[in-house]
This record gives structure tokens, C-alpha cells and sequence, in this order.
């Protein structure tokens, strides 16, 4: 027995196959590679900058410019996401296929903002204000893990999962091109 409980279960696909020919044809999809890399490069940077200030009390200043450019970033790839998702779901945001990396990216937008108002109101000391950094850090940190696995998941489907937009498309449908029988 292998270790598949349902054998049978179909996974439904990510993307219709409308939405899949609108994801490789949106100029969009090509800006989320780009701003998702130098998000990216950006945390790692600022990542490496806010620990050296939480650990030796020295360089505040480099520490926050990166944590304001790095939320820049994100804010740019919030923005640019959006239109992608209107774009390839008809929908800004929530879209079924990515409600959770949604949900979470409120979460990330909402410390990242956070942070801001900390910083330009002095709500919070300066450690204060780096430990609000990391926490806006860890959840960036896991919603970029949700989408590199959603992601992950969109590349690895294969024609017989996507047999199940063309059946539910088309009832009548008995046999798929690729081979696959309903």
C-alpha cells in the first residue's frame, strides 16, 4: 500500500486554464519574479544590519534605512500583486486560489506599517523598534514560504491535474488530449 490514503481523490488545479494562459501572458507575472528577488536580496541585507544593531547596540541608522527599504519593496510587490491577481482571478486580492498568502501578506503589511509609525512618531525605543522589525520580519519569512510552496505547486502540476478544469469546463468531455480518460 502506498502511502496515498485517497488514491483516487482529485486535486483540483490552482488555475483554470483561462487563468493559466492570463498568468503566462500578464506582463505582471514577470514584475512579481523581479520584486520578489530583490525583496528578497533587500531582507536579507536589512536582516543581517538589524541583528548587527540587536547584538552590538551599533548601526541604528543603516539598520532602519534598510527596514524602510525593505518595506518599500514590499509595499511594491503588494501593489503590483494586486493587479496581477485582478489580472489573472478578475479580483484585487483574496482571490480563492491564494486567500491564506493573502491573509498572512495583511498580517506583513500591518508590522511593516507598524514599524513606520514607530519609527516616524518615536512610539517606540530604538531596540524596540528593531525587535518590531524582526517580528515583521518572521512573518514576511513565512509568507514567502506559503507562496514559493503555492508556486512550487502551480510548476509541478501535471496534465492530469489539470484534467480536472477542462472536465468541470466541459461535462461532457470523456476523453482529455493529453491521454487522461475521465
Amino acid at each position: 500500500m502506498s502511502g496515498d490514503m485517497h488514491p483516487h481523490t482529485v486535486r483540483a488545479s490552482l488555475y483554470t486554464a483561462e487563468q493559466r494562459r492570463r498568468r503566462d501572458t500578464t506582463p505582471w507575472t514577470f514584475v512579481q519574479g523581479v520584486l520578489a528577488i530583490v525583496q528578497f536580496a533587500v531582507f536579507l541585507v536589512s536582516l543581517a544590519l538589524v541583528l548587527h544593531y540587536l547584538l552590538t547596540g551599533e548601526g541604528f541608522l543603516a539598520a532602519t534605512i534598510s527596514v524602510v527599504a525593505k518595506t518599500i519593496a514590499l509595499y511594491a510587490i503588494m501593489v503590483t500583486g494586486s493587479i496581477w491577481e485582478k489580472v489573472v482571478f478578475d479580483r484585487y486580492l483574496f482571490a480563492p486560489a491564494f486567500y491564506w498568502e493573502d491573509a498572512v501578506s495583511m498580517l506583513v503589511l500591518a508590522l511593516h506599517t507598524a514599524y513606520l509609525l514607530a519609527l516616524l512618531f518615536h512610539w517606540l525605543p530604538e531596540r524596540e523598534q528593531m525587535l518590531l522589525a524582526l517580528a515583521a520580519y518572521a512573518a514576511y519569512a513565512a509568507n514567502a514560504a506559503q507562496f514559493v510552496f503555492k508556486f512550487r505547486t502551480a510548476r509541478l502540476e501535471t496534465p492530469d491535474t489539470r484534467a480536472v478544469d477542462v472536465i468541470s469546463q466541459n461535462p461532457s468531455v470523456t476523453t482529455l488530449p493529453w491521454g487522461a480518460a475521465r
